[in-house]
């Protein structure tokens, strides 16, 4: 079991998906990006936004799940994201809902979690979809060195449980929800200082869509945010 309550937490950055998401709004608001056009390589992105190639990757995908681009491998010019479809109200109606999320309560968020990963979870199962990306960030969390890096993968496990259900706006949802979620969850790994029982939650869902248990995922995830947001147990007043 891993004691990260005592680790120190980083200033808080921006996050590519964020940033992805501001600069393609920039070109399409000045008619420099258009359908066909091409987003420049994962490399370029990280080196202008400052940030990680996989948290690149990863920002890119949420746009390609949205219908917004489409990956592309290779080099020179034939590198980077092609935009396929010109997202107007779909990616600023993203970006509001992201922004408006800093001012739900725990609760508000703890609820919604709920809702759409059990959902998720219960699809996910008779599917058995996303289980190496889920298994990839229990290692991470695993070899993490502090709250904020735990949350990182966290958050990726259960985006990839969304994911796995196969409905894109299910996971379009989730990874809005990403900045409210770090914020609560930090402050839950902080506070709980052992993250062996949480482990041991991922572990207990992971296996349960693995093989293809429905209901047993479905309670897996309930015990889990209770376990993480016990505060936020029973109904709501």
């Amino acid at each position: 079991m891993t004691e990260l309550a005592g680790q120190a937490r980083n200033p808080a950055r921006v996050r590519a998906f964020e940033g992805v998401l501001a600069r393609i709004e920039e070109r399409i608001a000045a008619d420099g990006l258009t359908v066909g056009d091409r987003l420049p390589g994962e490399r370029q992105l990280a080196e202008q936004l400052q940030v990680s190639r996989s948290s690149v990757r990863e920002a890119l995908r949420v746009l390609e799940s949205l219908g917004v681009v489409s990956s592309q491998v290779g080099r020179g010019p034939d590198a980077g994201a092609v935009l396929t479809s010109r997202p107007g109200s779909a990616l600023t109606g993203l970006l509001r809902l992201h922004l408006g999320l800093a001012t739900l309560s725990l609760r508000e968020v703890v609820d919604t979690r709920l809702m759409i990963e059990q959902w998720s979870a219960g699809h996910a199962a008779r599917s058995r979809a996303g289980l190496e990306t889920m298994e990839r960030a229990i290692a991470a969390m695993d070899a993490a060195r502090g709250p904020e890096e735990f949350v990182e993968h966290d958050i990726a496990f259960h985006a990839a449980i969304a994911e796995a259900s196969g409905n894109r706006l299910t996971s379009a949802i989730m990874q809005a929800l990403r900045g409210a979620v770090q914020r609560f969850a930090i402050d839950a790994v902080v506070r709980l200082g052992d993250t062996g029982g949480l482990q041991a939650d991922h572990r207990r869902i992971r296996d349960a869509i693995r093989d293809g248990d429905a209901a047993t995922a479905v309670e897996a995830i309930a015990v889990h945010l209770e376990r993480a947001y016990p505060s936020t147990a029973g109904p709501a007043s």
